[in-house]
């Protein structure tokens, strides 16, 4: 078997590399660096503490900055994978694309299963969330008639391109960041003036009530809010310039949104108005955020936050998350991992309009049917960050398994130490996540593995296109069979 050699010239994987790795160019590259940040500063969303705010709060004893601190070097160094994987191999698929190719198919087919109990599901759970959190301002209209609003909203501008898609991102963003500059401006003010808890550090480190299980529990929630940093790989394919941008784009993302993150929720921790209460108790109507804000700034600031919240979530984050879903399908389906119908590509938006459509179907129809469930949006949530750290840990398996094992690279810390360090930061989460979520998460790869042993038993498991095709040498295929 052969093998992609790394060229020295950094540039070499550029918007032609797909073809030479055996696949035709299908998706109009037309996605500039700021762009994809942006795309992957929406699909966190720059306000997404303000939901899960007072779940952080209470596992993590009172210190939501800190354990915002530990996800963020958890998602780093994936982002560094990341990076890596896409310059070595600049395609749509994102982890099932890097652990397939990098380490062995069926692996990289576990990557994109549990990866998908990310992908497939966090559209529904932010529709849900959002459908909610409207039901609570305007209760006349029925839960459901928003969830069905926000999915044909989201799926009519994305089936019309991705350009269009990063538009709307761009607007979107500055409304988010309109709201969390007046939130914070009104919280410091009030800190200010002796509200809440006031001025303290507490909320970094609280001698009373740290511990390393409870901080990793808590990091297990907080990553929710950065996860969407990764679907940036998935536009892949419809980046214009070097794949060295995929993830330059990820860390700034990352960087920035992290800030926001540990800020936000750092004033807003010092204006909670009766900490231990709701550590003992919870936050079960998940408004303890949007309390803070009204104790700073009055109910107008409640409104303002959580309809922010709503609108963030069920259109700008949910927008990106099903454009990211339909190409990590579309990658799939293309490698005969999934039905071929989702590998359709729309000749005239160039998008993979079946896998966008399934999207939108899964949602809806998952979506409605939680709304009928007393407790069906965090048990979603559980399983939505189960299967994206799983898969992030093969991530980092393959770097090291690709550069220093196939590779022989000597860029130790690239490719050696900073994988090794966020394997093992994720696996101190995982191991300290909810039961509920490892054990569901356990199931779904139980069944991913057999499904991996059928397709190989019935030959899908078997490359379309030569995995480890020499990138300088090997021909450009116009058609993959």
């Amino acid at each position: 078997m052969t093998t992609t050699s790394i060229p020295s010239d950094p540039a070499h994987t550029d918007q032609s590399t797909i073809e030479q790795f055996g696949y035709k160019q299908e998706l109009k590259r037309s996605l500039k660096f700021s762009d994809l940040m942006i795309y992957g500063l929406i699909f966190m969303v720059p306000i997404a503490p303000f939901a899960i705010f007072g779940g952080v709060f209470q596992a993590s004893g009172g210190m939501v900055p800190l354990a915002y601190i530990v996800a963020l070097a958890a998602m780093m160094f994936s982002a560094n994978s990341y990076s890596q994987m896409a310059q070595a191999f600049p395609m749509a698929g994102s982890v099932y694309t890097y652990a397939g190719r990098g380490i062995a198919r069926p692996v990289g087919f576990i990557a994109g299963w549990m990866i998908l109990l990310d992908y497939l599901l966090i559209p529904c759970l932010l529709y849900l969330a959002a459908a909610i959190a409207m039901n609570g301002i305007i209760p006349e209209i029925p839960l459901w008639a928003w969830l069905v609003g926000f999915v044909a909203l989201n799926t009519v501008i994305n089936y019309l391109g991705i350009q269009l898609t990063a538009i709307v991102n761009k607007y979107m963003l500055a409304l988010e960041l309109i709201v969390l500059a007046i939130f914070l401006v009104v919280g410091i003010v009030a800190v200010a003036q002796g509200k809440g808890q006031g001025f303290s550090f507490a909320a970094f480190f609280n001698p009373s009530t740290f511990s390393l299980p409870l901080l990793f529990g808590a990091a297990s929630l907080a990553v929710l809010s950065f996860l969407g940093f990764d679907g940036i790989s998935t536009l892949a394919e419809e980046n214009s310039g070097s794949s060295k941008s995929l993830g330059r784009s990820m860390v700034a993302a990352l960087a920035i949104v992290g800030v926001l993150f540990i800020v936000q929720t750092w004033v807003a921790s010092m204006l909670v108005d009766d900490p231990a209460a709701l550590i003992e108790n919870g936050d079960p109507t998940g408004v303890a955020f949007y309390q803070a804000s009204e104790l700073a700034g009055g109910h107008f600031m409640f409104i303002l936050t959580a309809a922010s919240t709503a609108i963030a979530w069920g259109f700008a984050n949910a927008l990106v998350a099903q454009a990211a879903t339909s190409r990590l399908l579309y990658a799939m389906a293309r490698d005969r991992q999934l039905p071929k119908f989702l590998s359709k590509v729309s000749a005239k938006h160039s998008v993979p309009v079946n896998a966008t459509f399934a999207v939108a179907g899964i949602s809806l129809v998952l979506g409605i049917y939680l709304t009928i469930l007393p407790d069906g949006l965090n048990a979603i949530a559980a399983l939505v960050n189960f299967g994206a750290l799983t898969a992030f840990l093969l991530l980092n398996v393959a770097v090291v398994w690709w550069f220093i094992v196939k590779q022989k690279s000597r860029r130790w810390f690239v490719h050696l130490v900073f994988p090794v360090i966020g394997f093992a930061i994720l696996l101190g989460v995982l191991w300290n996540a909810r039961a509920s979520a490892q054990i569901l998460g356990v199931v779904w790869l139980a069944i991913g593995i057999v499904v991996a042993i059928v397709l190989t038993r019935t030959g899908r498991m078997k490359n379309p296109v030569a995995l480890d095709a020499p990138a300088e040498s090997a021909t450009p295929t116009s058609t993959v069979k």
